[in-house]
């Protein structure tokens, strides 16, 4: 983080403020229909999560080892969330 300059981080957090204020502006445009809103919603909300993960909790830094692992954590979650939405219905 100390090699980070101010000037990166404030660009981030304004592009965070953006990615959030998006999610009104996705379901306010006429031409939108709610299932384009949505995806429109979803994929601003991976960029978010990705700015995120990166730079304010430095995984853009760690070993590739962590990066891995965070991974497999996610895909582990997102597996069994899947599972449990399936044995629900």
């Amino acid at each position: 983080m100390a090699s980070d300059s101010l000037k990166l981080y404030t660009a981030i957090y304004i592009a965070l403020l953006a990615l959030a204020a998006s999610k009104y502006v996705f379901f306010n445009i006429p031409f939108f229909g709610y299932w384009e809103a949505f995806a429109a919603t979803m994929i601003a909300a991976s960029l978010k999560t990705g700015l995120i993960i990166g730079y304010f909790q430095h995984l853009r830094s760690e070993n590739r080892s962590l990066t891995w692992l965070m991974a497999l954590s996610l895909g582990l979650v997102l597996l069994l969330m899947a599972a449990a939405s399936y044995s629900i219905t």
